[in-house]
C-alpha cells in the first residue's frame, strides 16, 4: 500500500513518501523538491511539470498554470475575473457557467476544465511518485486550503480520479502543518493546552490556523483565511511598477506581448526574493520587448510603500482567527510561519507587532503541507506504525439543511413555506454525522446549502436530495429517519433514509422470563445501531406543525418509561402486546451543482490515458530518434581513432560518408518521423557498424579468455600427475581420460590460436571469446566430477559385546547416582551425572543407546 502526501500549490506541487525511517520529499526528473503546476499543451504531445515550465516562455498561450484558483469556481466570481487578467491562456464561460479553457493540442482547438487539467498535474506528480518507490501508487493525502467549498473539494477528488489516485483523506493544510508540527514534539504538556498559531502565506492566499495541543493529541481551534493575499500580490506590485516605468522610459508597452509580461513577472519574483535579503536590488532584461534592453532599480522601503494596502490586510484574518478561538494574544505560546510568500520582512515586523513575539521557522516553509500529509496518509494505513497521535479537525463553513413543509399547499406552493435546520455549525468537528427524522407521506427532497455565504462568494445551494419514493401501510404519514454526513474530506451529504414502521405483535410471555424479554425487544428496536456515537447526539427530529406531539411511541421504538408489561401473579403463560419497529431502506438520489457527473468523470479518464498513451509514444519516438543521432557522433569518432585498424580504409570512407548521409537526414526530412522509421535506420547503420565494433570487442577480450582457459587446462593436470594423497582413490584409468581431455583442449586452442595471429586485425576472426568460454565450460563438466570423487568410507567390523558372568546377566548395573539403567553396559556409554538437565540427560541416553 502507497503512503504518499501530496502538496498541489497554486505555483508548485511538493511529493513527500513515507518510508520505515521517515518522511522523505521526492526528487523528479531534474532532482528538484519542488515541481512547477504548469501543463503546457504541444503540437505532438503534452509538457507536465518541469517540461511544461520550460516550454510555458515559447508556447505562453498554451501554458495552463494556477488551476487551483480556477477549479471548482463560477466563472462570473470577480476573484476569478480578476485572476485571469493576469493569465497569458483563453478561459471562457462553459454552458454550465464554470470556466473553459482553451489551447490547441495536436494541431487542434481543444477546451478542457479546470479539473481534467488538474487531473494531468496528479498524474504527473502520481508518476514522480513511483519511479521514488518502484511500485504502485494509489492511496495518497492531499492538502487543500481550508476556504475550499464543497464544490471545489469534489472537484479535487475528481481531478485524483481522473490521474487513477485514491485520496484517503483531503486534509486542510494548515492542519496538515500542524501535524508535522506537534507529532515529533516530545515535550508537550499532559493536561495544560499549548495554543500555536500556524500562519501560512503562499503564493495566492492567506491561511491562519490556532491550534491547541497536548500530548497525543491536537485540537484545531479556529480557521481564517484571505483567498487573494499571498506572495503573487507582491510580484504583481512590482510588475505594475515597473510595467509603468518601462512604458514612460522605454516607450514598450509589456501588456501588449504575452511573453514579454512573463519574462516581466518571473524577473520581478526574483527581484522580490532579494529585496527579502538585501535592502536594495536592481532588474535587469535583455531584449525584453521590441529588442530592446530594460533596466531598473528599487529599495525595499519604497517596495513595502508600495505594497501597503496589501500588508494592511494581513492583520484581519489574524484578528478573525483569535477572535474564533476564544483566544487573547498572551494565550498564544508560539507563532509559526510556513508557506512561499512569508518570507517577506514586512509580514515578519506585523506578526510581530500583533502577537508580541518573534514567528519562529522551525519548519521548512514550503515542504511542511506535503510532509504532514504523508503522515496522516501513514496514520491511515496498515502498513506502517505511527506514534499514537489524535487530529480533532474542525469544519470552517455551517451548513443547513432546507426542505418544504409536510402539507400537499405547502408542497405546491413557494419558497416562503421552506423550512431550514443548521445541522453543521461552524467549528462541528470533522467527520460527523447527523440524523434527522422526518413525518412524511410520500417522496419528498432536502436541499444542503451554506448558512452564511458572506465572504465565500459561492452558490448558496449545494446539493438537493430526493428521498423515495416510498410507501407507508398505514394511512397516517411515515416516520423517515435521514442519515446526513460529513466525511473526511469534508464534503457534505445525505447517506441514507430509512422508514420506520411501528407494528404490533403478540408475543407469549411468561411470568419469570417477562423483564427479560423486554430488554430483547427493545435491543431489537433500537434504530442504527452501527452508527457513530456523533450520531445520537445529533438526532433531531423535524416534526411539522401538525404531525401529533404527544405520540404515545416514544422516540426510536423504545417504550416509555411508564410503559411497563403487565405481570401475571400466576407462572402459566400468557399473551401481551408488544410494539416493535420495521425498517426499510428508501432510495436518495443525489444532484450536485456544478460537479461533474460519473459520465463525464469516466469519459475524462479515458481521455486521459489516450493523452498519456500519447505522451508515452512521443517520448520513446525521441528516444530513438536521439539514438540515432548518438550513433553518428559516437561511430564516426571511434572510426577514426580506437576501430581504425578493425576496417579497411574504402568500407571506413563509405561508411563515414553513410553516416554523414543520416545525419544530415535526422535534421531535414527525417526531423519529424515515427518511432518505426528511427528503429528501421538504426538498425540499418548497426549491420555496417556491428562486425567493426565485433572484431574490436574479439581482440580486447581475446587475450584474458585464453588465460583462463589455460588456467583451467594447467588446473587439472596438475591435479592429475600430483602425488597428493586426497586423489589416490581415484581410478588411474579415470584419471587418464581427464588427462586426454586437458590435451585435446591445449591442441585445439594451440591450432586456433596460430589462425587467428596470421589474420589481419580487419578480418573477420575465427578463435571468438565465446567459443573459447565454451571450452572451458566443456573441460569443466567432464573433469570436475571425476576429480572431486568423494572417497570411500571405511567398513567397520561389527564390535563383539564382552562375555557376562550369570549375575551380571541377572541384575541390571547400578549407576553412580544409585539408579539403573539397561544401556548402562555399554562401552563408554554411560549417562553424564554432573548438573545436566533431564531433557538433556534423557536425549543423550538415548542418542547412546542407538550407537
Amino acid at each position: 500500500m502507497s503512503v504518499v502526501g501530496f502538496d498541489f500549490g497554486n505555483e508548485s506541487c511538493i511529493v513527500a513518501v513515507a518510508r520505515q525511517r521517515g518522511i522523505d520529499v521526492v526528487l523528479n526528473d531534474e532532482s528538484k523538491r519542488e515541481t512547477p503546476a504548469v501543463v503546457c499543451f504541444g503540437d505532438k504531445q503534452r509538457f507536465i511539470g518541469t517540461a511544461g515550465a520550460a516550454s510555458t516562455m515559447m508556447n505562453p498561450k498554451n501554458s495552463i498554470s494556477q488551476m487551483k484558483r480556477l477549479i471548482g469556481r463560477q466563472f462570473s466570481d470577480p476573484e476569478l475575473q480578476q485572476d485571469l487578467k493576469s493569465l497569458p491562456f483563453i478561459v471562457t464561460e462553459g454552458p454550465d457557467g464554470y470556466p473553459l479553457i482553451h489551447s490547441r493540442y495536436l494541431g487542434e482547438a481543444k477546451t478542457f476544465t479546470p479539473t481534467q487539467v488538474l487531473g494531468m498535474m496528479f498524474s504527473n506528480l502520481k508518476e514522480i511518485a513511483q519511479k521514488n518507490l518502484n511500485a504502485a501508487v494509489v492511496d495518497c493525502c492531499i492538502g487543500i486550503p481550508v476556504y475550499f467549498t464543497d464544490l471545489q473539494r469534489r472537484a479535487v477528488l475528481d481531478a485524483a480520479t481522473i490521474a487513477g489516485l485514491h485520496p484517503l483523506h483531503l486534509l486542510h493544510e494548515t492542519t496538515a502543518t500542524a501535524l508535522a508540527y506537534g507529532i515529533y514534539k516530545t515535550d508537550l504538556p499532559e493536561n495544560d493546552q499549548l495554543n500555536v498559531a500556524f500562519v501560512d502565506i503562499g503564493h495566492a492566499s492567506m491561511q491562519v490556523c490556532i491550534a491547541g495541543f497536548k500530548k497525543g493529541q491536537l485540537k484545531v481551534l479556529a480557521h481564517s483565511y484571505d483567498r487573494s493575499l499571498g506572495g503573487r500580490d507582491f510580484d504583481e506590485v512590482l510588475f505594475h511598477h515597473f510595467a509603468a516605468k518601462f512604458k514612460e522610459e522605454y516607450k514598450i508597452d509589456v501588456f501588449q506581448n504575452a511573453r514579454a509580461c512573463l519574462r516581466l513577472r518571473a524577473a520581478c519574483e526574483k527581484l522580490k526574493k532579494v529585496l527579502s535579503a538585501n535592502p536594495e536590488a536592481p532588474l535587469n532584461i535583455e531584449c525584453l520587448m521590441d529588442e530592446k534592453d530594460v533596466r531598473g532599480f528599487i529599495k525595499r522601503d519604497e517596495f513595502e510603500q508600495l505594497s501597503l494596502p496589501i500588508l494592511e490586510r494581513v492583520k484581519g484574518p489574524l484578528e478573525k482567527a483569535l477572535s474564533e478561538a476564544g483566544l487573547a494574544v498572551d494565550n498564544i505560546h508560539m507563532v509559526e510561519v510556513v508557506g512561499s510568500g512569508s518570507r517577506v520582512p514586512a509580514i515578519n515586523k506585523i506578526l510581530t507587532e500583533f502577537f508580541k513575539k518573534e514567528p519562529r521557522r522551525t519548519m521548512n516553509a514550503s515542504e511542511c503541507v506535503a510532509r504532514g500529509c504523508a503522515l496522516q496518509c501513514a496514520i491511515l494505513s496498515p502498513t506502517f506504525k505511527v506514534r499514537e497521535f489524535q487530529v480533532n479537525e474542525s469544519f470552517p463553513f455551517s451548513i443547513s439543511l432546507s426542505w418544504k413543509g409536510s402539507d400537499p399547499d405547502a408542497q405546491d406552493s413557494g419558497a416562503d413555506t421552506k423550512q431550514s435546520a443548521l445541522v453543521f455549525p461552524k467549528g462541528n468537528p470533522i467527520p460527523s454525522v447527523k440524523v434527522l427524522t422526518f413525518y412524511r407521506s410520500g417522496t419528498f427532497s432536502l436541499d444542503v446549502q451554506y448558512d452564511d455565504v458572506s465572504g465565500l462568494q459561492a452558490p448558496a445551494k449545494i446539493s438537493t436530495y430526493t428521498i423515495g419514493p416510498f410507501q407507508s401501510s398505514k394511512s397516517e404519514k411515515a416516520k423517515v429517519k435521514v442519515k446526513v454526513r460529513l466525511n473526511l474530506h469534508g464534503i457534505v451529504s445525505v447517506e441514507s433514509a430509512t422508514l420506520l414502521e411501528e407494528e404490533e405483535v403478540e408475543i407469549l410471555v411468561s411470568k419469570e422470563s417477562s423483564v427479560e424479554n423486554t430488554k430483547m425487544e427493545t435491543d431489537e428496536a433500537l434504530p442504527d445501531a452501527a452508527a457513530p456515537p456523533t450520531s445520537n447526539d445529533g438526532d433531531v427530529n423535524m416534526q411539522d406543525v401538525k404531525a401529533t406531539a404527544d405520540d404515545p411511541v416514544a422516540e426510536n421504538g423504545i417504550p416509555e418509561a411508564g410503559d411497563k408489561p403487565v405481570q401475571m401473579d400466576t407462572d402459566t403463560k400468557v399473551e401481551a402486546p408488544k410494539k416493535k419497529v420495521k425498517k426499510t431502506n428508501i432510495p436518495v438520489t443525489e444532484v450536485v451543482y456544478g460537479a461533474m457527473v460519473h459520465v463525464d468523470v469516466q469519459k475524462a479518464v479515458e481521455k486521459e490515458f489516450e493523452m498519456a498513451l500519447q505522451d508515452r509514444v512521443m517520448e520513446e519516438t525521441k528516444d530513438k530518434k536521439n539514438a540515432v543521432e548518438a550513433y553518428v557522433y559516437d561511430m564516426r569518432n571511434k572510426l577514426n581513432e580506437k576501430y581504425q585498424e578493425y576496417v579497411i580504409a574504402q568500407e571506413r570512407e563509405e561508411f563515414i560518408a553513410k553516416l554523414q548521409e543520416v545525419e544530415d537526414w535526422l535534421y531535414e526530412d527525417g526531423e519529424d518521423e515515427t518511432k518505426g522509421v528511427y528503429v528501421a535506420k538504426l538498425e540499418e547503420l548497426k549491420k555496417q557498424g556491428d562486425p567493426i565494433e565485433q572484431r574490436y570487442k574479439e581482440y580486447t577480450e581475446r587475450g584474458s579468455v585464453v588465460d583462463q582457459l589455460v588456467y583451467c587446462i594447467n588446473s587439472y593436470r596438475e591435479a592429475v600427475m600430483s602425488n597428493d594423497p586426497k586423489f589416490d582413490h581415484i581410478d588411474i584409468n579415470e584419471k587418464e581420460k581427464v588427462l586426454n581431455e586437458c590435451v585435446e583442449a591445449e591442441n585445439w586452442l594451440r591450432e586456433k590460436k596460430q589462425q587467428q595471429d596470421s589474420l589481419p586485425k580487419y578480418a573477420t576472426p575465427v578463435l571468438l571469446s565465446a567459443d573459447i568460454r565454451n571450452k572451458a565450460e566443456a573441460i569443466d563438466r567432464f573433469c570436475k566430477p571425476i576429480m572431486t570423487k568423494p572417497k570411500p568410507k571405511p567398513t567397520k567390523p561389527p564390535a563383539t559385546p564382552p562375555p557376562q558372568s550369570d549375575e551380571q546377566q541377572q541384575q541390571p548395573q547400578e549407576n553412580a547416582n544409585g539408579s539403573t539403567d539397561e544401556n548402562a553396559g555399554n562401552n563408554g556409554n554411560q549417562v553424564p551425572t554432573e548438573s545436566t538437565e533431564p531433557m538433556e540427560t534423557d536425549n543423550k541416553a538415548e542418542n547412546t543407546g542407538s550407537s
